[in-house]
């Protein structure tokens, strides 16, 4: 919104995070369209159909998975924006930069897809996640610095416990790329860690 007696612009937290539910709603929404079954599908039998719903079985794996760590990036998001009650221009610059790689999960979740147990596609999406998780990491640190854009009494716990979530996303992310480089078939499967740990205690919300 623009003061009547002040040309500078100002955009409210609320403006980013309502602009933020709809590209994550988007991405979310386009993940779907990964699963297809190969051309031709439809002039076969409902039990060559049936083999054929189970051979895409790992692609429905990786939408599961996606749509997961992107509920949590979402959360997470939510979480930071509880507590940041301002903006200044290098926030959100830093969010539209996350948003532009939330925006490529689909794109990187159909690659894994499609090329199953190929060491470029793992990396690929392994990447994808792990600068997103730094981006958030970075998003929470500049906000909290010095109590930059949060309430000058907020506690230290809650800064830190910030950090500890947003460093096990990077540090999960950064062992699937190094367990692909040697196990790419299976390297999928740690991201199940990140909703497994952040429930311990020094990555939750409250003691």
């Amino acid at each position: 919104m623009t003061d009547k007696g002040n040309s500078v612009f100002h955009l409210t937290t609320h403006r980013l995070e309502a602009l933020c539910d709809g590209i994550f709603a988007i991405a979310m929404t386009l993940l779907v369209l990964n699963l297809t079954l190969p051309s031709g599908a439809e002039d076969l039998s409902s039990i060559k159909l049936h083999n054929l719903i189970v051979g895409q079985g790992y692609k429905f794996f990786n939408y599961a998975i996606s749509f997961m760590l992107l509920a949590i990036f979402w959360m997470a998001h939510h979480q930071q924006f509880h507590y940041i009650r301002k903006l200044d221009g290098a926030i959100i610059w830093i969010n539209v930069v996350i948003l532009m790689f939330v925006a490529l999960i689909p794109f990187s979740t159909d690659v894994v897809g499609d090329f199953a147990g190929h060491l470029l596609a793992d990396i690929l999406f392994a990447g994808n996640l792990l600068v997103l998780s730094l981006l958030f990491l970075a998003n929470w640190v500049y906000a909290t610095y010095k109590h930059r854009l949060v309430d000058e009494d907020f506690d230290d716990r809650i800064i830190r416990r910030g950090i500890n979530r947003n460093i096990l996303n990077s540090g999960v992310s950064l062992l699937v790329i190094i367990v692909a480089l040697f196990f790419p078939t299976h390297c999928f499967w740690l991201y199940l860690l990140i909703p497994i740990l952040s429930w311990l205690k020094p990555f939750r919300n409250r003691q």
